[in-house]
């Protein structure tokens, strides 16, 4: 039923009409989101419109009509039907102000954005602009500042722990070391976590730039005891201590560099000092995609929910987080100051499952 606009006494100007995007990496939980978002706006006689590919889709005006009908089933399905791209509006001529343009275009009266720190990074800045927007976390690397947790991260970790499990139990069969690259470019919380729930012998991580010496060092020792089988767990965006990451030179319009090789590099390096049967394995697009966790789709939900909450009451330039158990407002300049990276406690868990 819809409802108008004394009902909602002072808290917020009418809205009518709002719009939902996803920017960034996919991940699971985006659906999860969008059918949250688009059910509590219905009960507010609200109408929802997708914005497909992210930023793309306010400069160059492609969008979808959303009912509850629409969405109702797409809670368990990965990835996302509106589509995603890593597009950087600020990257683009006149790019900012040609978003609010389309906004206004579009008659949205506001707009929620779900990504990453890249993705709400621009929302921060169409916010200041004058944009009516609000954000929900987004990265299956849990890297985004201000909120304990990032829908899509459990899911990744699920889906890598179920890997490692299964690696490490063909390493084992064959009395062989198994390299494993987790994405993770400068926070290692999706390698750290895997690692220490499928019981990798080594966990490196881009906290902290490993010596090649002391890994060799650590896979011989082992071997000399009769544990020939060995598990290590490495981020993509692992460095060695006084050189520079392994990338392929590609860059975003973020400025990110396209990671990866750093697993490769590892196991050739350890096969060449050691002379032991080395194998590599990569986990990547396959592990940000998929089926959303249980944790996952009620966070996602949580969040949707919390997101049109934010627009009824008038709290834009806000994101929505997660504080212990509690879904709470924190602004998005906030949120995208710094990148979360693992922590001191965490690391030294990691530490001391080595074995």
């Amino acid at each position: 039923m819809k409802r108008t606009a004394e009902e909602y006494g002072n808290q917020c100007e009418f809205v009518l009409k709002i719009g939902i995007l996803n920017g960034g990496g996919d991940c699971a939980g985006l659906n999860a989101v969008t059918r949250a978002v688009v059910k509590r706006a219905e009960e507010y006689g609200w109408q929802v419109i997708g914005i497909r590919h992210g930023w793309e889709g306010l400069l160059e005006v492609e969008t979808m009509n959303l009912t509850f009908k629409d969405v109702q089933n797409i809670i368990n399905t990965g990835g996302t039907i509106l589509k995603t791209s890593r597009t950087n509006p600020a990257k683009r001529s006149n790019g900012p102000e040609t978003v609010i343009e389309n906004v206004k275009k579009l008659g949205l009266d506001a707009v929620i954005g779900v990504g990453g720190d890249d993705t709400l990074g621009v929302a921060a800045l169409l916010y200041k602009k004058g944009l009516k927007i609000v954000g929900v976390p987004k990265t299956m690397d849990n890297d985004l500042s201000s909120t304990d947790f990032t829908f899509g991260f459990d899911s990744a970790v699920e889906e890598a722990t179920h890997a490692i499990d299964n690696l490490r139990t063909t390493a084992e069969s064959h009395d062989r070391i198994m390299v494993v690259e987790v994405f993770g470019r400068h926070a290692g919380w999706v390698a750290a976590y895997s690692g220490v729930a499928a019981g990798a012998n080594l966990i490196i991580l881009p906290e902290e730039p490993f010596d090649l010496d002391e890994v060799t060092d650590f896979t011989k020792k082992r071997y000399e005891k009769g544990e020939k089988a060995t598990t290590i767990v490495i981020s993509e965006g692992a460095t060695l201590k006084n050189l520079k990451t392994v990338d392929q030179g590609k860059v975003d319009e973020f400025g990110h560099v396209r990671l990866g090789g750093i697993g490769e590099f590892l196991a050739q390096e350890l096969e060449k000092r050691t002379k032991y049967d080395i194998r590599i394995a990569v986990l990547a697009h396959h592990i940000r995609g998929g089926q959303p966790s249980a944790f996952d789709r009620v966070l996602s939900t949580r969040f949707g929910l919390a997101a049109v909450d934010l627009i009824k009451e008038g709290k834009f330039g806000m994101m929505v987080a997660l504080r212990g158990t509690q879904i709470v407002p924190v602004s998005l300049e906030e949120s995208t100051a710094k990148q979360r990276v693992v922590d001191p406690q965490m690391l030294a868990v990691t530490k001391q499952v080595s074995y």
